[in-house]
């Protein structure tokens, strides 16, 4: 494998690379950093932590379209355990990662603790999946979201062209592109107002619940278990509409190189994200259904919408506009936090290695943000993008039980590595045989889609001996790769 110099200048003077391949000290290391060294500056605050996470976490889907849990569970009763249980297993999830990051100080998330628990090639395909489809589909469907809703009020009477979407979703995906790329510190004051701006939505559907319940509108709580009976083929979709309401909480772990204290800040930021998010998704779940009953939740294009129809009047108008913030808070943390993993992969000699430079005065990963640009630009122009994101859902919950799995594993090979934050084993344990056991299940219920999502996984095997291990690689091809 070629390997990268630990400290070197593009010849026009633009950037300056990040710290050298292999498995290094972080820059929480105590080994003194080198002169000229250009590095990501540690301006994640606890605050900023927390709003990565909740900013990221809440976006279009617990507002749009919750009914994926009730339609699979086929109850009030079982979607309201099913919301309480993902957003407990998912606190489990946060938990594993908070310690995999205050010992593992350096950023990239799922790919770095991969990489230090089971090697490069299934890092390299963790990350291989990451760039080329999950995370530009993800970001385009999100966006889709924010085009939408972003020109709703102005389209109350008739139906909104799918091509004025399409335009204002490439620009709200640009303007996050270029925010990225431009400042860090104005990258994280947006995500704070905006996730302000998320909380405040939520409450502004759990109050009026409240007071419905408080008025004894509880009809729809009757018989909460009766209707259709749960099926263990729907549990695996049911998990991941869950999951995916909740993903997210791994995103502060993609930055830890930035993080200020990480240690403390690091568990602190997640916890306390997570009780608020799971807290707040459980309430807003009861809220609804006060109001809404299941079929019409089922019927509903977007309940959130429904729901402050019925109770707001003229003032349902400005749910769509915080559902639009709501999702560009999660354009703006997903970005953020998935540039470094393509950074991070770059400086370990996965990717290209223009991606591991760093802008030498506005010091942003600018190479690792705007590769993405593209990539999405094609998928919300060309991509059926659902289904993509449906073949690759199970991936996503495959690499993190493994890095979970990871973590165990690392508990045995490397007892003495400093664990400033530790978790009971069986935390780790419940957490990643619950994903693994989804997975795999997933395989039964949905083969045709789970097996198309499998065989795209696994064409990052042949690229990895491709462009990781032949050494042989001619001189142009090597130029192209940038080594």
């Amino acid at each position: 494998m070629l390997r990268k110099a630990a400290v070197t200048t593009v010849s026009n003077g633009s950037y300056l690379q990040g710290e050298s391949n292999g498995r290094l000290p972080s820059m929480d290391s105590g080994q003194p950093a080198q002169e000229g060294k250009v590095v990501l500056k540690k301006k994640v605050t606890l605050l900023r932590g927390i709003s990565i996470i909740i900013g990221t976490i809440i976006g279009a889907g617990i507002f749009i379209s919750p009914k994926g849990i009730l339609k699979n569970t086929g109850s009030v009763g079982m979607s309201l355990i099913l919301w309480t249980a993902c957003g407990i297993l998912s606190l489990f999830g946060a938990l594993c990662y908070a310690e995999l990051g205050t010992c593992i100080k350096k950023s990239g998330g799922h790919y770095t603790y991969i990489l230090e628990a089971f090697g490069p090639l299934p890092a390299f395909v963790r990350v291989w999946v990451e760039l080329l489809i999950i995370r530009p589909a993800a970001t385009a469907v999100i966006s889709l979201a924010f085009g939408r809703y972003i020109l709703e009020p102005f389209f109350m009477q008739c139906e909104i062209p799918e091509l004025a979407i399409k335009l204002i979703t490439a620009v709200g995906i640009t303007l996050v592109m270029v925010l990225n790329s431009t400042s860090v510190s104005w990258s994280a004051r947006i995500q704070i107002f905006l996730t302000f701006c998320k909380l405040v939505a939520i409450l502004i559907i759990i109050v009026p619940g409240v007071i419905q319940l408080i008025k004894g509108e509880t009809q729809h709580f009757k018989n909460a278990f009766a209707g259709n009976d749960a099926s263990v083929m729907g549990l695996p979709l049911a998990f991941y509409s869950g999951m995916y309401a909740y993903s997210g909480w791994f995103y502060l772990n993609f930055v830890t190189e930035e993080v200020e204290n990480p240690e403390k800040n690091i568990p602190l930021a997640i916890c306390i994200s997570m009780i608020i998010v799971t807290v707040g998704y459980v309430l807003t779940n009861v809220a609804y259904f006060t109001t809404i009953s299941a079929g019409e939740l089922l019927l509903s294009k977007a309940v959130a919408v429904t729901f402050a129809e019925r109770l707001m009047g003229d003032f349902s108008l400005a749910v769509p506009v915080f559902v639009a913030l709501s999702c560009f808070g999660s354009m703006n943390g997903g970005i953020f936090a998935v540039s470094r993993m393509f950074f991070v992969a770059s400086r370990e000699g996965h990717l290209p290695e223009i991606l591991s430079m760093i802008h030498v005065r506005k010091h942003t990963p600018l190479p690792a943000v705007i590769v993405l640009h593209p990539l999405t630009m094609i998928m919300l122009f060309n991509g059926d993008l659902y289904s993509l994101l449906n073949f690759l859902s199970f991936a996503r919950w495959l690499f993190i039980g493994l890095a979970v799995a990871g973590l165990i594993y690392l508990r045995y090979k490397r007892p003495d590595m400093p664990r400033p934050f530790k978790v009971p084993l069986f935390i780790p344990a419940l957490f990643s045989f619950t994903c693994l056991f989804m997975v795999a299940l997933s395989l039964y219920s949905d083969p045709v889609n789970t097996g198309i999502g499998f065989a795209i996984t696994l064409t990052g095997v042949p690229a990895y001996y491709l462009f990781i291990v032949w050494d042989k690689k001619p001189k142009w091809f090597r130029k192209l790769l940038g080594k």
